[in-house]
C-alpha cells in the first residue's frame, strides 16, 4: 500500500497569504516610502546639473537659483560620520571568556574589511542624512569564501523592506519582508526552473518605468518545541524558491539560531511610534527653498538693472539698430524725449538682504552646521587644541548622529558574533594587523563560543553556559585637529615630567584624575613601570 505524500507546510496558498500581508504592510508604509523617494528626488534634482536645469526650465521658463547651503550641510555631516569610522572592542562577561573576546576583537575588523565596510559605512551615512533612516542587513551568505560561506553586511533601501507599521521595533513585527528587484532574464538564469513560467507580480517598483520583478524574502517568527525560531521563505510571483519550514532540519531550528530579524534600522531624528526617522532634507528643505526664492529674485532684479529698457513711440526708432550695440549710428524719424524714454528701475531694499542672511543663518543654526563646525574659526585661533575644542563644542549634532550609528553598529557586531557561533564550524584563517603595523596569521573557529557544560565543586551538574560578550564601539580614526590636540597633550605631559621614572607615582595619581583619549594605555604603562621599580627595589 503506497503512502500518501506529505504536503509541504509552505505552498501556493501560504505564498498568497504572505503576499496579502505584504500588500497590507506596504500600503501602511506608503507615507514613509513617499517621503524617502521625495528626499532622494530632491537631492538628485539639486545635485545633478542636467536634471537641475530641466527642473528650473519646467518651473518658470527662466533663471532659478539652486544654491548649495543644504548640500553643504549634508556633506559636512557625512564627513563627520566617516571621520568617526567605528572599530569594535569585544568584552567578556565571564573571566573564562577573555581569550575568546580578544580573538573576536581581532577577527571582526577582518570580517568588516572583507565586506568593504568602509564603503558600506559611507553609504549608510548618506542614506541616514538624506532620507532619515539607514538600513543594514547582516546575513550568512553560503556562496562566499569559495562555497564555505561567510558573513555578508549590506546596505538596504528603506523602501524595499516592509514591516508592521504599528510597532516601534521591527523585531516585534509578526512578519518582515525584503524585496529584491531583478529582471526576468537574471532570475531565469539563476533559477532555471522559472524558465517559461509566468512571473507576474501584483507588486510594482517605487520608481515608475522600472520593469524588474520582485524576489520576495519573508522572515517570520514561529515557536517550535517551546523555543522561538526565525523562519524564512523566498519566492517570486507564486513560485516558491526556498522555505525553511519545508526543510526537515531547518524547520526545527529556523534560519538563524539567534532568532532575530537580520535587519538594523538607524534613524537620524526618531519619530515616536515608528522605527524610522526623518533627515536633513526634511528638516531644512523649507529654509533652502526660501533662500533660493530670495536669491532668484535678487539675480533677476540685478539683471533688470544691468540691462536698461526703454519705451518707444511708434516707428520713431529702429529697434534693430538700437539693440545692436555694435552700430555707432541709430536712425530715428524724429528725435525727442517723447520718442524714446528709459524704463525706471528700483533697486532692492537692504531689508531683503537682511532677510536672506537671516534665512541662511536659520538653516545653519537649525542643522548645527556652524562655521566652527565646518572648519572656519575666528582669526587668532591657531592652536590645534583650541580649534579642536571649538569644533567639539559646535559638533554636538554630529556626535549625536555618530552615537546612534555606533549603537546600530554594536547590534551589527552582535549579529556577527551569533553568526560566527552558528556557522564557523571549520577553522578560518585571518590576517591580524597589530598597532605597530606588523601582521600575523591565525586560525579561528567557533569551538570556544559553543555551550560549555558546567560541573560544580561537588560534582553536581550545573547545565550549560553560553559564552556571552558585550560590544564597545570607538572611533578608529580621528580628524587632523583631534590628532594634533592629542599630540599637544602628550608633549605637555612630557614637559610636566609625567614620564620621569622618579615621578612615576605622582604621574600615576594625576593621570587617574584626568580624562583624555588613550588614558588607559598610559595608566597601564605607568603601572607596569611602577611594578618593575618595586621589584628592583626589593632585590
Amino acid at each position: 500500500m503506497s503512502e500518501t505524500p506529505t504536503k509541504n507546510p509552505i505552498g501556493i496558498e501560504e505564498i498568497r497569504h504572505f503576499t496579502e500581508i505584504l500588500q497590507r504592510y506596504r500600503t501602511a508604509k506608503a507615507s514613509v516610502d513617499a517621503r524617502c523617494a521625495e528626499a532622494e528626488r530632491w537631492w538628485r534634482l539639486r545635485n545633478t546639473g542636467e536634471e537641475g536645469r530641466r527642473y528650473a526650465t519646467a518651473r518658470d521658463d527662466g533663471y532659478h537659483s539652486a544654491s548649495a547651503w543644504l548640500h553643504n550641510v549634508i556633506v559636512n555631516k557625512h564627513a563627520d560620520i566617516t571621520d568617526a569610522y567605528p572599530e569594535p572592542l569585544i568584552l567578556p562577561r565571564g573571566e573564562e571568556d577573555v581569550a575568546e573576546a580578544e580573538m573576536l576583537s581581532d577577527i571582526l575588523p577582518c570580517i568588516l574589511e572583507q565586506n568593504h565596510f568602509e564603503t558600506t559605512w559611507s553609504e549608510l551615512a548618506w542614506q541616514k542624512l538624506k532620507t532619515g533612516t539607514a538600513v543594514c542587513k547582516v546575513i550568512w551568505d553560503a556562496r562566499r569564501a569559495g562555497g564555505l560561506g561567510d558573513i555578508a553586511i549590506e546596505r538596504v533601501d528603506l523602501r524595499d523592506i516592509c514591516y508592521d507599521s504599528r510597532v516601534r521595533d521591527i523585531q516585534h513585527s509578526p512578519y518582515l519582508f525584503h524585496l529584491e528587484w531583478q529582471d526576468a532574464e537574471t532570475l531565469c538564469r539563476r533559477y532555471p526552473t522559472l524558465a517559461g513560467e509566468s512571473l507576474h507580480s501584483v507588486l510594482t517598483p517605487v520608481e515608475s518605468g522600472d520593469d524588474r520583478l520582485p524576489v520576495i524574502e519573508v522572515y517570520y517568527k514561529k515557536e517550535v518545541d517551546g523555543r522561538e525560531t526565525l523562519q524564512y521563505c523566498r519566492y517570486v510571483g507564486e513560485h516558491l524558491l526556498f522555505a525553511t519550514e519545508n526543510d526537515e532540519e531547518l524547520c526545527r531550528c529556523g534560519l538563524y539560531d539567534h532568532a532575530r530579524y537580520p535587519f538594523i534600522l538607524d534613524p537620524l531624528f526618531p519619530i515616536d511610534g515608528s522605527p524610522c526617522g526623518y533627515g536633513y532634507v526634511d528638516l531644512c528643505r523649507g529654509a533652502q527653498t526660501e533662500i533660493d526664492l530670495l536669491k532668484t529674485a535678487f539675480v533677476r532684479n540685478a539683471l533688470v538693472g544691468a540691462t536698461p529698457r526703454y519705451f518707444s513711440r511708434g516707428e520713431g526708432v529702429s529697434e534693430e539698430e538700437f539693440l545692436d550695440l555694435t552700430r555707432p549710428v541709430v536712425h530715428v524719424n524724429s528725435a525727442s524725449e517723447d520718442t524714446l524714454r528709459r524704463i525706471e528701475h528700483d533697486n532692492l531694499s537692504s531689508s531683503y538682504i537682511d532677510l536672506y542672511d537671516r534665512t541662511v543663518k536659520e538653516l545653519r543654526e537649525t542643522s548645527g552646521n556652524t562655521e566652527t563646525g565646518s572648519g572656519n574659526v575666528s582669526a587668532g585661533v591657531t592652536a590645534a587644541s583650541a580649534i579642536a575644542a571649538l569644533q567639539e563644542a559646535s559638533g554636538k549634532s554630529s556626535r549625536d548622529a555618530s552615537a546612534s550609528a555606533y549603537r546600530a553598529f554594536g547590534e551589527m557586531m552582535e549579529l556577527c558574533i551569533e553568526l560566527i557561533r552558528q556557522f564557523y564550524t571549520l577553522p578560518r584563517r585571518f590576517r591580524i594587523s597589530d598597532r605597530d603595523g606588523e601582521s600575523r596569521f591565525t586560525g579561528y573557529s567557533a569551538a570556544g563560543l559553543r555551550p560549555v557544560h558546567q560541573i560544580g565543586a561537588a560534582g553536581e551538574d550545573l547545565g550549560y553556559r553560553i559564552p556571552l560578550f558585550d560590544v564597545r564601539v570607538h572611533a578608529r580614526r580621528r580628524n587632523a585637529y583631534s590628532a594634533a590636540a592629542q599630540n599637544e597633550l602628550t608633549l605637555e605631559l612630557f614637559r610636566l615630567g609625567f614620564f620621569d621614572p622618579a615621578r612615576r607615582n605622582e604621574a600615576l595619581a594625576a593621570v587617574t584624575l584626568l580624562d583624555f583619549e588613550g588614558k588607559e594605555e598610559i595608566l597601564r604603562r605607568l603601572k607596569e613601570e611602577t611594578g618593575s621599580a618595586c621589584e628592583r627595589t626589593s632585590l
